[in-house]
Formats: structure tokens, C-alpha cells, sequence
């Protein structure tokens, strides 16, 4: 390994460092401001150093690794991601009167084993990855240890991931016992010429499938979702819902268009099928939810419905529908469960539709942002979600995907009535001894919910200088 080669890793050095930093500061000083202040510092500098290794791309680390733009652009979404996620856990933390430091260790790993993910070229990172960033996450989700729900959506996710993971390992081994190779260009090249109908490969490919299909709660793989997103703390949901599966879809969409989907009829029939079963079932359960965190863990699902549609378009279409829809879901997604998360009160979260009745009026800067992402969820124009929404559509119709360009124009309008309808009780006058008492913002989480509304905004009113910048620095670069 040349001096190069550590200056690229030098982005995942950072977090792996600051981990242990953090872990070093508890054992001698407990604060929870000082371990959230070293967490930010450490995801900030690690932003910073993606400059320093986007002059040495691309560039291969070993076998186990690719940094390519692709590489450094997903890492750059994934950083900016958990700084806001840092920020509101900070606000959701002190509430708690114990055990909050250890939290910021475990987020920090979580962190290296997405952006592991990303930059990964071979099944053994792939899978050391993946599994960082589950184990982090089973933590995670249990952390509130007091709280039942929290304790059974922890368990809940450790066994199932437990068995995606074996599937995924089991995948893994079938393709490496029939193609001698865990590269992924190897594998699309053997591939291409074993054919994708070896029962080898086949039965490895669906069990890969299955194992993905759980990470990004795609139907049928999905029944993990709401009552994970439900016990779970609000920033943790947060995290899971953008940092982890955006981790994992940018993987997949690495290692699946080196395979060239297009070129196998029933792998493509896999993911249609899987994309039209997430929009239906995630928008229809979630017109019957109470729960706004149960009717977001829905809303999830299909959205991941729809960037499927857009990772079965064309190569030429399909990376800028995704990372701009990706970069749009980020935003959106953490501000929604950033207004969740500041509704706490140290004993109970706001989750239930009617805590919500009259947030607008009692506060105007909660219901606001509450408004504007769950109208960009919606698709609604002038927000990021209507523009990222549109390219997959294009996207869609580009490569005359028809039946799920219909598809997703018709639950985008079945969302559009779980969505409103959350809306309406912002804006609905009512008795405030029915709703959640909302006690002064930090000022912490009000900057970083404004940002987001800003930038929410900002990509809905002018995206093209984002989109030239995607298409700049993605365009060409999966290797």
C-alpha cells in the first residue's frame, strides 16, 4: 500500500480514529456535550479530507476497494447526512438522564461500515460492511433500554438481519464456488460468459437479492420496517431510513450495472416485480396508520419502489435519477424525523397522528418544516422531492418502462392522501390537551432543521446546478 493509497482511505481513517477518540473521552471524562462535539468534528474533518482524495481518483486500494467520483460523491451525501443526524441525536440525548455518550461510538461505526459499503469492489468488504454497519444498528435501535418498544424492535432487527445475512453469505459462496472470484468486475465478466441461468449463479444472485431486499425493506422483505421505525429512536429511524440504505443502494447499483441487468430478462423481471410490490404495499398500508412513524416506515418503502424504477432504466439515465432522488430522500427523510425527534420529552416521542393536531399554530417553525418535507415526499412542485421524482419518471420513460411509469404515477397519488392528511392536523384548531406539549428547540436542531428546509427548497426552485454537478462527477465513473 503506497502513501496514495492512504490518503484515499483517509475519509474512513478519520471515522475509524475518531471512534476510538470517543470511546478514550468516556472512559476518562463522561459528557455527553464533549462526545457529540468530537463526533461532529470527526465527520466534519473526514468531509473535509474527501477533497484531498478526490485529486488521487480514480484509484483501486487493493482488491477490496474502488474510489472512484462515485465512491466520494455517496461519501460526501452519507457525511452530510450524519452531521444533521448528530446534531438532532445531541438534542434527542439530553432528555436522557444516563448512558447517552456510548451513543456517538456506535453511530460512528455504523458511519465506516456505509461508507465501506460504498467504496467496496469484492464480497469480503462487501460483507465486513455490511455487517458493521448491522451490528452498529441492532445497538442502536435497543439503545433506549428502558423503553419496551425500543427492546423489541432491537430483537426484531437482529434476527432478521441475522437471516438476510446468512442468505447473503450463502449467495456469496455459490458464486464464488462456480466463478473461482468475490471481485464484482470478475464476476460480471464470468457472468456474461457462465450466463445468468446457471443454477450456481442464479440461486446465489436471489439469495444476494434477499439479502439487500432486507436492508432497503423491499417487499416482500419488508415486514421488518414499521415496527423497527416505530421503536426505534427518532434520530436512529432517521439514520436507518437514509445513511444505511443509501449505503446499500449505491452498492447495488455498483455491482448490478457492471452486471448489465438489461441483459438478463429474469433478473429484470426480479426487480420490476419487486418495485411495483414496494409502491402498492408500502402506499396502502400506510393509508391505514395512526402512527406517523409507522406511516413514514410505509412511506419508505415505496419510495424505495421508486428508485427502483429508476435503477432498472438505462445506465445513461439511471445514475443521476438515483443520486439526485437519493440526495432529495436524504433531506427530506431527516428533517421529517428531525421534527419527530425535537416533539420529545424524555418519556414518550410524538408519534401518533393527533400530537401533531395544531403544530402549525402552536409552532410555526416545526409545522413548517413538518410541511415542506412532507410535501416534497409527496412530490409536490417546488420541493427536491418533485424534481428527483421527475427524473425518475424520465428516467422510466426514457427506457420505455412503462407499466412501472404508470405504476409509480399512480401511488404517487395514493401518497398523496396519507400525507395530506398528516397536513391537515398540523393546520386543524383543536384542544391542546389532546396534543404533544412541545418544549423550546435547541438551537442546535432549529439551525439544522432550517438548513434542510433551505436546501429542500433550494433543489426544488433551481436544480440544475446540482444536476450538472452529478452528472459531472458521476457520468462514467463505475468501475
Amino acid at each position: 500500500m503506497t502513501i496514495n493509497d492512504i490518503f484515499v482511505l483517509l475519509p474512513l481513517i478519520v471515522i475509524a480514529a475518531t471512534a476510538l477518540v470517543v470511546m478514550l473521552a468516556i472512559a476518562f471524562y463522561r459528557s455527553h456535550m464533549l462526545s457529540a462535539i468530537l463526533t461532529f468534528a470527526g465527520i466534519a474533518v473526514s468531509l473535509a479530507s474527501l477533497a484531498k482524495s478526490s485529486t488521487l481518483l480514480p484509484r483501486r486500494v487493493t482488491l477490496l476497494f474502488v474510489f472512484d467520483h462515485y465512491a466520494i460523491f455517496f461519501s460526501g451525501l452519507i457525511l452530510i447526512a450524519s452531521l444533521f443526524v448528530t446534531v438532532l441525536s445531541y438534542g434527542y440525548l439530553k432528555m436522557q438522564e444516563r448512558n447517552r455518550e456510548e451513543f456517538y461510538i456506535l453511530l460512528l461505526l455504523s458511519i465506516l461500515g456505509s461508507m465501506v459499503l460504498i467504496s467496496s469492489s469484492h464480497f469480503a468488504s462487501f460483507f465486513l460492511g455490511i455487517e458493521t454497519l448491522s451490528v452498529s444498528l441492532y445497538a442502536l435501535i435497543a439503545y433506549l433500554c428502558a423503553c419496551e418498544r425500543s427492546i423489541e424492535a432491537g430483537i426484531k432487527y437482529l434476527i432478521l438481519a441475522s437471516v438476510s445475512t446468512a442468505f447473503l453469505l450463502f449467495g456469496m459462496a455459490l458464486i464464488y464456488a462456480e466463478l473461482g472470484t468475490m471481485e464484482f468486475s470478475l464476476i460480471a465478466a464470468g457472468i456474461s460468459l457462465a450466463g445468468v441461468h446457471n443454477i450456481f449463479i442464479l440461486t446465489g444472485t436471489a439469495m444476494i437479492i434477499t439479502g439487500v431486499g432486507f436492508k432497503l425493506a423491499l417487499a416482500p422483505f419488508h415486514m421488518w420496517t414499521p415496527d423497527v421505525y416505530e421503536g426505534a429512536p427518532a434520530p436512529v429511524t432517521a439514520f436507518i431510513a437514509t445513511v444505511s440504505k443509501g449505503a446499500v443502494f449505491a452498492l447495488l447499483l455498483r455491482y448490478f450495472t457492471l452486471m448489465d441487468t438489461h441483459l438478463y430478462e429474469s433478473l429484470f423481471l426480479i426487480f420490476a416485480l419487486m418495485a411495483a410490490a414496494s409502491m402498492f404495499i408500502g402506499n396502502l398500508l400506510a393509508l391505514t396508520q395512526n402512527n406517523v412513524k409507522r406511516v413514514l416506515a410505509y412511506s419508505s418503502i415505496s419510495h424505495m419502489g421508486y428508485l427502483l424504477v429508476a435503477f432498472l432504466a438505462s445506465k445513461t439515465y439511471a445514475v443521476t435519477a438515483v443520486t439526485f432522488y437519493l440526495t432529495a430522500y436524504f433531506i427530506t427523510t431527516i428533517g421529517a424525523f428531525g421534527v419527530v425527534s425535537v416533539l420529545y420529552d424524555g418519556n414518550r416521542e410524538a408519534d401518533d397522528i393527533n400530537d401533531y393536531t395544531g403544530l402549525a399554530w402552536r409552532r410555526p417553525l416545526l409545522g413548517g418544516v413538518f410541511t415542506l418535507m412532507l410535501l416534497s415526499l409527496a412530490g409536490i412542485p417546488l420541493t427536491a422531492g418533485f424534481i428527483g421524482k421527475f427524473y425518475i419518471m424520465a428516467a422510466g420513460v426514457g427506457s420505455s418502462l412503462w407499466l412501472l411509469v404508470i405504476t409509480l404515477v399512480i401511488n404517487s397519488a395514493i401518497g398523496l392522501f396519507y400525507y395530506l392528511r398528516i397536513i391537515v392536523a398540523l393546520y386543524k384548531r383543536s384542544d391542546e390537551k389532546n396534543t404533544a406539549a412541545v418544549s423550546g428547540i435547541s438551537w442546535s436542531s432549529g439551525i439544522a432543521l432550517t438548513a434542510l428546509s433551505i436546501l429542500l427548497v433550494w433543489l426544488g426552485v433551481y436544480p440544475a446546478f446540482f444536476i450538472d454537478m452529478i452528472r459531472i462527477i458521476i457520468s462514467g465513473t463505475i468501475t
